[in-house]
């Protein structure tokens, strides 16, 4: 069985899809995809994807606001975020982080907002989904510093095994997307070689970063197989025995498991 711990299921186009979401995730199913974690990147889409797990008994979300997704001056409180993460289906607060490769402009609104989600992170009981992009030692310091209990993931990793390696020591978990399989990647593909099996995580982050071979094509959760066959290879086990280790990791961090 796999899991797509990180996609965005809202944001897929599907007026070119037959039969819409529903068929999305009929092709994760028939690909050996039986969960999937839909983020949310604002207020608006934290509540409509607990809405939409109640339909799907694969589904399952987060809650919070990207750090690319500043709409104003304000920021979402410690409160309101613990207040969301009480809606259904939510098994974690995110995504959330620090990107200075997009935005360095609002650098401070993403430092506050990030300390807030962390806060309500360790306040709440849910693990949180980090963002991080030309941010390494600021990421890192505020990791170190507000240390949420449980602790959560670096999502769509593409740093270096030095990050990698403070954040797990940290506790953090590390996830790859399909950026794994491209071309360019070689020097990722070394640092996903070097984590320990009990930290890794797959993902999509569809509709983005389609993996090979189907660059090209839009990116859905049935991908995430092509994601755990490269990992499997680069750690030089079976595909099969690197689905169960990397769902025993996913039900253990975001506690979907008694």
């Amino acid at each position: 069985m796999l899991v797509d711990s990180h996609c965005h299921l809202d944001q897929i186009d599907l007026s070119q899809k037959e039969g819409g979401l529903a068929s999305v995730i009929a092709d994760a199913k028939s690909r050996g995809v039986q969960r999937i974690l839909s983020v949310a990147v604002d207020i608006k889409s934290s509540i409509y994807l607990s809405e939409l797990s109640q339909s799907y008994s694969c589904l399952m979300t987060s809650v919070g606001v990207h750090p690319l997704h500043k709409s104003d001056d304000s920021l979402v409180s410690v409160d309101d975020l613990v207040s969301l993460t009480e809606l259904p289906g939510v098994v974690a607060i995110g995504e959330t982080g620090l990107d200075k490769f997009y935005s360095s402009a609002t650098f401070e609104w993403q430092r506050e907002s990030f300390i807030n989600h962390l806060q309500a992170s360790d306040i709440s009981g849910k693990p949180v989904i980090i963002h991080t992009r030309d941010a390494v030692d600021e990421t890192l310091e505020l990791l170190a510093e507000f240390k949420p209990s449980p602790r959560g993931v670096i999502h769509c990793f593409t740093e270096s095994w030095e990050m990698a390696e403070a954040a797990i020591e940290l506790g953090f978990y590390i996830s790859f997307s399909g950026i794994i399989t491209f071309n360019n990647a070689s020097d990722l593909r070394v640092v996903a070689s070097k984590i320990p099996l009990d930290r890794l995580l797959i993902e999509t982050d569809s509709p983005w970063l389609t993996p090979a071979p189907h660059r090209g094509k839009n990116n859905e959760p049935k991908y995430v197989l092509e994601v755990a066959q490269c990992v499997a290879n680069l750690h030089g086990i079976p595909l099969e025995e690197l689905a169960e280790i990397t769902t025993q990791n996913f039900d253990r961090l975001f506690k979907t498991k008694d």
